[in-house]
């Protein structure tokens, strides 16, 4: 079981999804992902995108509203519920990162959201194992996630030195490192990490 799911009991999807339609009625950019991953794949029209650890699917809604083939993949059943209720158009699977089998077939993998924080321990090494063998030669596995807490919250964060050895281990060559979806220098102090990671050619 994720640590999402231990946290929540998998009942979230609605306030989840609440939390971020207050946000952007308060005039905040929720939409800093997609438009990190628009720039990335350089508005290639139809470019295939995984969403590994989609939510209620506001990343991959974004996504296809700007061209791009998106596939969203939780093992929330309330956040997909929201996702399939806001766009039945779009594929939407309820399965564990841990178990996905998805063939080399995407351009782009992310992995927003604190995912990568998120996962069932020991699992780690394995989830982006998979996510690098659903990525086409060349393409790019995207994750943003906290790479510390304060020890009053209470949540697991992933330094970035550990994430770096699980992209190691998975074959993935490192690209660039970020401390925002807003391309902000990445620092030894930073709080939070957007990693960008290509498969070889």
């Amino acid at each position: 079981m994720s640590r999402w799911i231990e946290e929540t009991g998998g009942s979230r999807g609605p306030a989840y999804e609440q939390r971020f339609r207050d946000l952007a009625a308060s005039g905040k950019d929720v939409h800093g992902e997609a438009g990190f991953v628009d720039r990335l794949l350089a508005g290639r029209p139809g470019a295939r995108v995984l969403d590994a650890g989609c939510g209620t699917g506001r990343v991959a809604r974004e996504l296809a509203q700007r061209g791009y083939e998106v596939v969203g993949v939780d093992n929330d059943a309330s956040m997909l519920e929201v996702a399939r209720a806001e766009a039945p158009e779009l594929p939407w699977r309820l399965d564990d990162l841990s178990a996905l089998a998805d063939s080399a077939e995407y351009d782009l993998v992310v992995a927003a959201g604190n995912v990568m924080v998120y996962l069932a321990e020991g699992t780690e090494v394995d989830v982006v194992r998979r996510l690098a063998a659903a990525l086409r030669p060349g393409g790019h596995l995207v994750a943003g996630w906290a790479t510390a807490r304060s020890p009053e919250d209470g949540r697991t964060a992933l330094p970035a030195a550990d994430y770096d050895r699980l992209t190691n281990a998975a074959g993935l060559q490192p690209v660039v490192r970020y401390s925002t979806w807003d391309g902000e220098p990445w620092r030894e102090s930073s709080d939070w990490c957007v990693a960008v990671d290509r498969r070889p050619e």
